[in-house]
Parts: C-alpha cells; structure tokens; sequence
C-alpha cells in the first residue's frame, strides 16, 4: 500500500493519526498542494477527485475518502480498535464523523477558502475551479458558533464523542480543533467540557 499525502492538511492529518495510534507504516508520497500538483495529470490519474490523501492498495484500488480508509485499515488492523467496540459505539463514531465533517470542519473550511487570496478561484477542494463567495464566510463562521457549544454539552455526559471509548471520531474532532487555528480561532474557555476533552486527547495522542 502507498499513501499519497500533504502533511500540514486537516484530512492527511486524521489518516496520519489513525494510523500512528494503530502503529501501523505506510509508505507515503507527498504532493504539494501548495503548488497545486493535486492538479495535474500524474495525480489526477492516481486519484481524479484532485483530493488528498488517497490510499492505493496493493491491487491498484484507490481509496480517497478518509472515513473509507479507516474503514477498510481497521479490517486489517483491529488492534487497537478504533471505530468502536461494540454496534452502537461504532454507529456513533461513524455518525460523530460525518456530523463534524458536515458542522465543524465544514464551517472552518468554508470560512478559510473563501476569504484567503491564495484560494481565488479555489473556494472548493477538488477539480473544478469555483469562485469564492464572501457570504459563506459569515455562514461558516455561524456553523461553528453552533456545533461547539453541542459538542461541548455533549461531552458533559461522555469521556469521548462515541461513548466511553477513544474512536476515529474523537481523531476528526482533534484535528478539527486544530484546524480552527487556520482562521485565527479556538474553543472559547467557556466551553469547559470541551477543553477538557482536548485535555485527554492530548494524552491519547501522546
């Protein structure tokens, strides 16, 4: 297997802890979103979503969701588990995934490619060039301003999002936190339980 990455990225980040937790090597390749080599044609025959990371086995397949490739790594690797140890914590870590995907992370990105000139043109990950449109800045701005203090009241009752359990939930949520930084943002203090939460993932991240 062979990943093809860009460290510094939110999505390369959650593949790279996943796979640190599982002590698990993989051999990497990266490629320079900086200077766009996602687009070109070498990538794009690798992975034509112009995304990374991608995930190619041994067979050739290319893997180029993250949730697919925790899937697919947890197969082969369940120890340590981390997308669950029973039916519903599983159901919960893959739901907690795709809330944030669609809340937090979402929100940060909308308000991050929108407004940086070094997206002009770029507003949306992926082939197309699309314009960035300002408004989305402030409605990516209101996603956050919702889905923390959810997360927060959330974590009042739970040690990690999907129950009492580490998953690959509690690594999106981490890498979300930090990706907040990206546009001069963090959880407020207020939200205790969530800045608690941080607490122990930092130590579960060692």
């Amino acid at each position: 297997m062979k990943v093809y990455t860009y460290d510094p990225a939110p999505n390369p980040q959650r593949l790279a802890i996943f796979l640190k937790l599982k002590g698990v090597e993989i051999a990497t390749q990266q490629v320079d979103i900086a200077a766009a080599e996602q687009l070109g044609a070498a990538y794009r025959e690798i992975n034509p979503a112009a995304t990374v990371p991608t995930l190619v086995l041994d067979d050739g397949t290319a893997l180029s969701e993250v949730i697919g490739m925790y899937t697919y790594l947890e197969a082969l690797y369940p120890e340590p588990p981390l997308m669950g140890q029973t039916p519903l914590e599983r159901a919960e870590a893959v739901s907690w995934c795709h809330k944030l995907s669609n809340g937090l992370t979402l929100g940060i990105a909308s308000v991050f490619r929108n407004r940086s000139k070094g997206f002009r043109d770029r507003a949306l990950p992926g082939p197309l060039n699309l314009p960035q449109i300002p408004a989305l800045v402030e409605r990516g701005q209101r996603q956050i301003d919702a889905i923390l203090p959810q997360l927060d009241a959330h974590l009042a009752d739970l040690p990690w999002l999907a129950g009492d359990n580490f998953t690959v939930a509690d690594i999106d949520l981490y890498v979300a936190i930090g990706f907040l930084s990206w546009i001069k943002r963090s959880v407020p203090e207020t939200y205790t339980e969530l800045i608690a939460w941080q607490e122990r993932a930092n130590e579960r991240m060692g």
